[in-house]
């Protein structure tokens, strides 16, 4: 059995067809547990990636896909063990590297690029210094065996090729740009930085963990192609993990699909997303919002680690399991060019989605607006970030605003939630004026405006149970009763796909799509008649997207509640709203039903932002 403990080096070896070199990295039998001897978090892994082409890793949260990211850097979370297999970059086995080793061969050999860029920088270093530094500690790194594509000495060398790593992602080198802190740039800029310094040492492998989440489309796409040319030009072979299939379907040449701990099918990009043929990846498929669909989420949740029970793990959630299916865990067989874990592979075609009705496309008949806006401009300081807004939500409705990242979106929804105060213009809810100030406003009002905010990392308190953090609006807002708390919270937390077993559990114990269905659970306890989402789908998974989406219609239309949904994600306005606002620079550029905005823009800019949403294709995109 293969442990990261191991002191031995094995010479570089062959890929499976004996072809030496013909794989950049090499996964075999990979296994992972909680200590030594507990439940596998995952396991049978194998993969292999050549050079210059993109491994697509999909799959929910919790499905293991980041544990596999960082077993490829030879790391693993505090408590887990890799028990076997193998990891080989250009033939080096890494679980057999001393830690000094592994120290050595990141950042030259293996680079990260994480799904938070503003996390990823130090807040504290200038942007060139932290560029050089990478380049300082890691350009002569390695074992004397491990390739070596980029070499700088001097302090001259070094900013020549600071400079260049910044061109090579479309960054201006300006001495300005070199001299900002990361809080001085824009989520995109952070995030092109931090694919330059994982590309400035030409390592063999970059492991990159949702790094579009949160990017508007035209900064998400400019993010993709950088990542794809640049692994082209280096021979870089890439690991790219997403919930996102539809960036998966455009970047990556293989694609390996993830379910509790286990690939359950994997091949060309071109034929899974073409047929898929697992049941598992049949319902992926159908979550994804495509062409105005309805989406379709898949019932139940994921099982953890520990309560997978003697078979397949999907059973419980798959509508065609046999007997067999729940005796045994199927193993990988070849079907249609490609490694399927399914024991009905052979049988299954193409998912079918459910379209949408006339009903649920139509617009909403008028009636008084939950919310209106009449010109309404706000600044921060002497930048002025709004100019003259006018918009109505009508009840039971959803209005999307769509726009690119520094557009204005957030910012209109700071002020109507009241957290930004330097506004003008009226604002009215139900027809009565909205004090510009959360704390000037009275408890009712705040009992109405229920906020969803992006980043669901901050936006709960680490110091609380996620009972006590759902339960908080029953005794602020609507005075219930203690002793009813517990039930009102685990029929909201089953709302969005969460459970009992998550009551005495702290955020810091949940992944990132577990939080967002927690504050969205938050927001939903207090019966509010407006709910402000800010960004809310973009930590999840494409199915707890789809379900959290079907759940937000269905409140809409049960509980009178008209939502505002702010989203970098044009596909998804299709499924969600009736009408589109589209912000360009703070400035209303086009609004209208959300059909005839998206279908047929009259916007030049709008075109643009449709021309730049990823869309699943039945081949790769090309470079």
């Amino acid at each position: 059995m293969r442990r990261v403990d191991e002191r031995a080096e094995e010479p570089a070896g062959h890929g499976p067809a004996g072809e030496p070199g013909r794989y950049r990295l090499e996964v075999r039998g990979l296994e992972i547990r909680n200590g030594r001897h507990g439940p596998a978090v995952v396991s049978g892994i194998s993969f292999a990636v050549r050079p210059g082409d993109v491994l697509g890793l999909v799959g929910e949260s919790g499905s293991g896909k980041t544990t596999v990211a960082l077993a490829l850097l030879g790391h693993t979370r505090r408590g887990l063990s890799v028990t076997a297999g193998e990891i080989r970059l250009d033939g080096m086995d890494l679980l057999r590297l001393r830690p000094a080793g592994l120290r050595q061969v990141r950042g030259a050999g293996v680079s990260y690029v994480p799904q938070d860029p503003s996390a990823a920088l130090n807040p504290a270093l200038r942007i060139g210094y932290q560029l050089r530094e990478a380049l300082r500690v890691h350009i002569h790194s390695g074992p004397a065996s491990f390739p070596r594509r980029s070499r700088a000495s001097s302090a001259d060398d070094l900013g020549a090729r600071v400079l260049e790593v910044l061109r090579e992602v479309r960054l201006d080198p300006a001495p300005e740009l070199l001299r900002r802190y990361p809080h001085q740039l824009s989520g995109g800029q952070q995030q092109r930085v931090a694919l330059a310094m994982a590309f400035a040492c030409r390592p063999s492998l970059i492991v990159l963990d949702e790094p579009t989440t949160g990017l508007d489309v035209s900064t998400q796409r400019h993010i993709l192609d950088t990542v794809r040319r640049l692994c082209r030009g280096y021979g870089v072979a890439a690991v790219y993990v997403s919930h996102d299939l539809a960036v998966v379907s455009e970047l990556a040449a293989e694609v390996a699909v993830m379910y509790a701990g286990r690939i359950v099918e994997a091949g060309p990009a071109a034929s899974l997303f073409g047929r898929p043929l697992h049941p598992y990846t049949q319902g992926l498929l159908a979550s994804v919002p495509e062409g105005g669909r309805r989406l379709t989420g898949i019932p139940g949740q994921q099982p953890p680690p520990g309560q997978r029970g003697p078979g397949c793990a999907f059973a419980p959630r798959c509508g065609i399991a046999l007997d067999a299916c729940r005796a045994r865990v199927p193993e990988p067989a070849p079907v249609a060019g490609r490694t399927v874990r399914c024991l009905r592979a052979a049988e299954t075609g193409t998912a079918r989605t459910a379209p949408r009705s006339a009903a649920d496309m139509a617009d909403r008949p008028p009636g008084p607006a939950v919310l209106s806006v009449r010109g309404v401009s706000a600044s921060y300081g002497p930048v002025r970030v709004l100019s003259g807004i006018d918009l109505d939500v009508p009840p039971q409705a959803c209005v999307a605003i769509v726009g690119e990242s520094g557009s204005g979106k957030t910012t209109l929804a700071r002020c109507i939630v009241g957290l930004h105060q330097n506004w003008t213009g009226d604002m009215t809810l139900q027809g009565a004026p909205l004090a510009r100030g959360a704390r000037q406003r009275p408890v009712p009002v705040l009992q109405q405006i229920q906020c969803v905010f992006q980043n669901p990392y901050t936006s709960l308190n680490p110091r609380k149970t996620v009972g006590q953090i759902v339960a908080e609006p029953l005794h602020r807002f609507l005075r219930v009763p203690r002793a009813e708390h517990a039930e009102r919270v685990v029929s909201v937390l089953g709302d969005v796909a969460l459970g009992r077993r998550y009551l005495s559990r702290y955020p810091d114990q949940l992944s990132g799509g577990e939080r967002q269905r927690v504050a969205i659970a938050r927001a939903l306890i207090a019966e509010p008649g407006l709910l402000v989402c800010d960004e809310v789908t973009s930590a999840l998974d494409v199915s707890v997207q789809a379900v959290v989406v079907e759940l937000l219609r269905a409140a809409a239309a049960r509980r009178n509640l008209a939502m505002l949904f702010i989203t970098h994600n044009l596909a998804l306005v299709h499924s969600v709203a009736q009408f589109a606002v589209v912000l360009h620079h703070g400035e209303i550029v086009e609004a209208g039903p959300a059909g005839q905005v998206l279908a047929e823009p009259g916007s030049h800019y709008t075109a643009q932002l449709m021309a730049d949403v990823p869309r699943l294709r039945s081949s790769p995109r090309p470079g």
